[in-house]
């Protein structure tokens, strides 16, 4: 699994990248990860999914690095 920083680096490229369709970019590499089996790869996609929510519920603020330790 990706560090906490690292995570946060991925939702918020994922975010820049994709905007308002980042959730679906999310939900197929997922799904491309289900259809291959790769558990981790799954958990760590979710992960950034969840982190991707947080940013656009705070408005793009992460949390401050010593609360991601």
């Amino acid at each position: 699994m990706l560090s906490e920083w690292e995570l946060w680096a991925c939702a918020n490229q994922v975010l820049l990248t994709h905007g308002e369709n980042a959730s679906l970019h999310v939900a197929e590499q997922i799904g491309a990860l289900v259809l291959e089996g790769d558990a981790e790869g799954i958990r760590t996609w979710q992960a950034i999914a969840a982190r991707i929510a947080q940013l656009s519920a705070t408005g793009g603020q992460a949390p401050p690095i010593e609360r991601m330790n």
